[in-house]
Formats: C-alpha cells, sequence, structure tokens
C-alpha cells in the first residue's frame, strides 16, 4: 500500500510538472507571437538603403538559371 501510494506521488509530481512547463511554453510563445505581430520584414528599408545586387540587364535569364538562383540564395 505504501509503495502504490508513493507511486501515485511520483506520477502526479511528473504530471504537474509537466502541465506547468506546457504553460510556460504556450505563453512563451504567445508572447513571442505578440512582439512580431507587427513586425513587417519585407517593407522597403528607409533611409539611405544602397541595392548590393540585382540581374544583369543585357541577359536574359532562363528558368532553369532562375531555379538555380532560388535555389542557391533561398529567395
Amino acid at each position: 500500500m505504501k509503495s502504490w501510494l508513493k507511486l501515485v506521488f511520483q506520477t502526479v509530481k511528473v504530471f504537474i510538472l509537466f502541465t506547468g512547463c506546457t504553460i510556460l511554453f504556450y505563453y512563451g510563445i504567445m508572447w513571442i507571437n505578440q512582439e512580431y505581430q507587427n513586425y513587417h520584414r519585407y517593407d522597403e528599408p528607409k533611409g539611405a538603403a544602397v541595392k548590393v545586387s540585382g540581374y544583369e540587364s543585357g541577359k536574359d535569364a532562363s528558368w532553369l538559371d532562375r531555379l538555380k538562383l532560388f535555389y542557391l540564395n533561398g529567395e
């Protein structure tokens, strides 16, 4: 009887720890989502931004070249 009660107590402790960590993780994700909700990554840069890359004006890129560029740069 005593070992059964000890087993139940250990199980309840693990359940409470798991529930607490899950709630902490959930509210952490919600906080991060709230922080970045109004962050616009793809807006035009403000200030004296300089474009650092672009296509060559005289060269017509084929779809295969564009696909290779996409896989290379991820854009």
